[in-house]
C-alpha cells in the first residue's frame, strides 16, 4: 500500500477535511480535485472506522496519530481533523 505524501499539510493547527468510505476493498488515500478521500476496510461501528482513518491519515502526514484530533463529523462521511 502506497500512501501519498501529505507532509506539507502537517502544520500545527491545520484543519484537514476528508471524505471517508468505510467497508472498502482496501485501505487507501486518494487526492482528487484537491480533496482528500480516505477508504478503510473497517465497518463504521463503535468508532473503529474513525480510528482507522486517523491512523492512516497520520501515517500519510508523517505525524503521530495522537496529534490528530477528530473535530467534526464523528458519524458523517465528511470529517474534519485538527492537527495539534
Amino acid at each position: 500500500m502506497s500512501l501519498p505524501d501529505l507532509s506539507h499539510l502537517a502544520t500545527a493547527g491545520a484543519v484537514i477535511a476528508v471524505r471517508v468510505t468505510p467497508k472498502a476493498a482496501r485501505n487507501a488515500i486518494v487526492l482528487r480535485d484537491g480533496a482528500i478521500r480516505v477508504s478503510v476496510t473497517v465497518a463504521p461501528e463503535g468508532g473503529k472506522a474513525n480510528a482507522a482513518v486517523q491512523k492512516l491519515l497520520a501515517k500519510a502526514l508523517g505525524v503521530p496519530k495522537s496529534r490528530l484530533r477528530l473535530s467534526r463529523g464523528e458519524t458523517a462521511r465528511d470529517k474534519l481533523f485538527t492537527l495539534d
